[in-house]
């Protein structure tokens, strides 16, 4: 029995290996060719040299990287961490839906500038509702009702009509950008302080700390933190991720 068990067990085995895979190979992992004294900072080094983007003024980004980097770990998560420590997680998501939803303004402006028919529809939809069942915002009843946020800002406009990317920037604080994008953030906030929702805009010229509370929020609800790629390149993959992502979210 022993002996018929192990030929069976043989006989499967040999079948398995001979198996091919749904798309006619077999075994394509045996084919691969690794160097075994190849590091991980030897393989990011030829690796990132296909992943260029345009930075011409890449000394200058990367002191505001390192700027950044430091103003994060000092000031920015600190207060963050404070904000956390003392603010009930229902006054934190109440503060993210108000926010939020002084953002859609924006965002129906764009994707109106889209042709985004249905988008558009949606976000205005979504206005109405967190702005009057959602007190001001508060709420997100929207989300719920299968309304989900969609991001939508000048900078895709922009590109949406073929205007290019420009030079890659890193902008203080505010993190990874480009020339169009930069413009565009440029208009969105001033499409903000123009329609005014809620009177907020202009509360907030005599209250500056609504504008830091915003800015708090935004970097609570960010899960990034700078050097958690655990990698010499990290600036690198910064900047790459970013001009893929942009590319990927005009095109969509």
């Amino acid at each position: 029995m022993a002996l018929l068990l192990a030929l069976a067990l043989g006989s499967n085995l040999a079948q398995a290996e001979h198996a091919t895979d749904p798309d006619g190979f077999k075994q394509p992992l045996q084919h691969l060719q690794f160097n075994p004294g190849l590091d991980q900072r030897e393989f990011e080094r030829s690796t990132l040299s296909a992943l260029q983007v345009y930075d011409p003024l890449e000394s200058w980004n990367r002191r505001v990287y390192h700027f950044n980097y430091r103003a994060d770990e000092w000031v920015l998560l600190p207060i963050v961490d404070g904000y956390r420590y003392i603010t009930p997680n229902l006054v934190q998501s109440g503060v993210s839906n108000f926010f939020s939803n002084l953002g859609d303004v924006p965002n129906l402006v764009n994707s109106l500038l889209q042709f985004k028919g249905k988008r558009s529809m949606q976000t205005t939809a979504r206005l109405l509702l967190n702005t009057t069942i959602g007190v001001a915002g508060l709420w997100d009843p929207a989300t719920r009702m299968g309304l989900p946020k969609q991001k939508e800002d000048f900078g895709q406009t922009l590109g949406f009509y073929g205007t290019p990317a420009g030079p890659y920037l890193m902008l203080p604080l505010l993190g990874p950008s480009n020339l169009r994008d930069t413009g565009g953030l440029v208009v969105d906030t001033a499409v903000k302080s123009q329609v005014n929702l809620l009177n907020v805009a202009e509360v907030s010229r005599n209250h500056p700390e609504i504008i830091l509370l915003e800015v708090v929020d935004q970097r609570s609800t960010v899960n990034f933190r700078y050097g958690q790629l655990n990698t010499p390149f990290e600036y690198e993959k910064i900047r790459f991720v970013y001009h893929e992502a942009r590319k990927l979210q005009i095109a969509e």
